[in-house]
């Protein structure tokens, strides 16, 4: 492989990536729930390793865990029930709000387009034919999707245990495919990783609980309708980078607009939005989860972007773990350091177009990086 020409040697990477990403389109039903058990194996490995100090059977050792864990998505997921069935209580009052926000935009379109309201609803009723004859494919999709969340979910609780006890099977497996003179540094990138991941999702946990009660709590204080619902969407929707935060303003502006006759809570929402995320990436998420996950914005909007065309919303959640175990195998190997650079964020103090020394793999000095 040394001898190799650099061309030849930056070809086999990049076929490498290519049929990597053909294999996760193919075979993306079995490796999402792979991939997601084994970051959630790491997280629950603290709680394994604590009952079994306590002398439990291995077995119960690892199935209480897991137990715990189920036990809370359910109370997330009947948290998240009661405020839908609140939205669907007031649904009779929401369907007159939206149908004096929609009068009130025909009546603007009108007005300032010239283009009259028979026109509009002629518009309305045509498109609305064209989406009612391809509603069978689209049920044919959902019911597809709904299959698939189904092995998803099912998959999972399986995998997390089968990977907790054969973990030992599965490290000796990681070890071998090395020299034993390269074994020191194989441990560390496993524990660097295992750490940086357990970091980064109990993160995650803990910034979902502060921004439901922070951003719910204070648009509950402005008398904003459903704010606990939009506190909760918003942060479940904040754990996808950048392109989430995006989607959870536009569907809290769009609750709110239900729910209200008014526009002043759309601005309200949008204020109260803006601040908890300002809190959440400049004061309190940098403090819990650290500069462990030093990944610069651009690799993680792509790979955000990358991973959800490949693998769907599961893909786009698990993103920038698998972007950060990326990065660590990249900077512990010599052969693939320069991607290790390209997905980190440690800027060196000077252009390689005129200092040689950037242009090399070592430790070079880097610029200090901004928050936001």
């Amino acid at each position: 492989m040394k001898d190799m020409p650099i061309t030849v040697k930056r070809s086999i990477e990049l076929l490498g990536l290519c049929l990597l990403g053909t294999l996760f389109v193919i075979g993306q039903n079995l490796i999402m729930p792979l991939l997601m058990a084994f970051f959630i194996s790491l997280m629950l490995l603290p709680v394994l390793r604590f009952f079994k100090k306590l002398k439990v059977p291995e077995v119960f050792a690892i199935l209480l865990p897991i137990l715990l864990l189920f036990i809370f998505l359910g109370l997330i997921v009947w948290f998240f029930s009661a405020q839908i069935g609140s939205l669907v209580a007031d649904f009779p009052q929401i369907k007159m709000n939206v149908s004096k926000h929609l009068n009130a935009i025909s009546a603007w379109i009108a007005e300032k387009f010239k283009y009259s309201v028979a026109k509009q609803v002629e518009l309305v009723d045509e498109q609305s034919n064209k989406f009612l004859n391809s509603a069978g494919g689209i049920l044919s999709n959902m019911v597809g999707s709904v299959g698939n969340i189904l092995l998803f979910f099912g998959l999972l609780p399986i995998y997390i245990y089968l990977i907790l006890l054969y973990k030992d099977l599965l490290l000796r497996f990681a070890f071998m495919w090395f020299e034993p003179a390269q074994h020191p540094k194989v441990e560390e990138g496993l524990r660097a990783s295992e750490s940086i991941i357990k970091s980064y999702l109990i993160g995650l946990l803990i910034q979902i609980t502060y921004i439901t009660v922070l951003l719910g709590g204070v648009l509950f204080l402005f008398g904003i309708k459903h704010a606990l619902l939009i506190g909760v969407i918003f942060a479940f929707l904040n754990l996808i980078p950048y392109l989430g935060a995006l989607i959870g303003n536009l569907l809290g502006v769009l609750i709110t607009l239900a729910s209200s006759q008014e526009i002043l809570p759309i601005f309200t929402v949008l204020g109260a939005i803006a601040v908890v995320q300002f809190l959440d990436n400049n004061i309190l998420m940098p403090r819990i989860v650290g500069s462990k996950v030093k990944i610069n914005a651009l690799a993680s909007i792509v790979g955000v972007i990358l991973a959800g065309a490949m693998c769907g919303v599961s893909g786009m959640f698990l993103a920038l773990p698998m972007i950060a175990v990326l990065k660590i195998m990249f900077d512990r190997s010599e052969q693939f350091k320069q991607w290790g650079v390209l997905l980190g964020d440690e800027r060196p103090t000077g252009s390689p177009m005129r200092f040689a020394v950037f242009r090399k793999k070592k430790e070079v000095p880097k610029k200090p990086t901004t928050a936001g």
